[in-house]
C-alpha cells in the first residue's frame, strides 16, 4: 500500500475515535493483534511508540495509551500482503510460462 493510501487510512480510522471508541491497553491491544494475526508483546508496542516506529497510533488518556480498536484493525490489514510467491518460484513459473520453442 502506498504511504499516501496508509496514510488516508488512519486518517479515517483515527477520525472515528470518539466517546464510544474502545479503547485498549497495550496488554489488550497486543491480544487484539495476535487474532488479527500480528503478533506484537505489549514491550514492543511501547518500542515503537516511544522510538517514533511504524506501531499503530494510539491516543493518551490520563497520561496512558490507549489504542482504539478500529484503528488497530485498519492498521493490522495494512501490514498484511496478499498471497506471494518466493522469488523462485516466480522465476520458475515464469520459465515454464515463456518458452522460446513456443509448446
Amino acid at each position: 500500500m502506498s504511504p499516501d493510501l496508509h496514510d488516508a487510512g488512519l486518517a479515517a480510522s483515527e477520525a472515528r475515535v470518539g466517546i464510544d471508541a474502545e479503547l485498549l491497553t497495550r496488554k489488550e491491544a497486543s491480544d487484539f493483534l495476535a487474532t488479527l494475526g500480528v503478533r506484537l508483546k505489549p514491550s514492543t508496542l511501547a518500542r515503537l511508540w516511544s522510538t517514533g516506529g511504524n506501531g499503530p497510533p494510539c491516543v493518551r488518556h490520563r497520561n496512558r495509551p490507549r489504542y482504539p480498536r478500529e484503528v488497530l484493525r485498519t492498521w493490522a490489514a495494512q501490514q498484511t500482503t496478499g498471497l506471494m510467491r518466493s522469488p523462485a518460484e516466480r522465476s520458475t513459473a515464469e520459465a515454464r510460462e515463456v518458452r522460446p520453442d513456443g509448446v
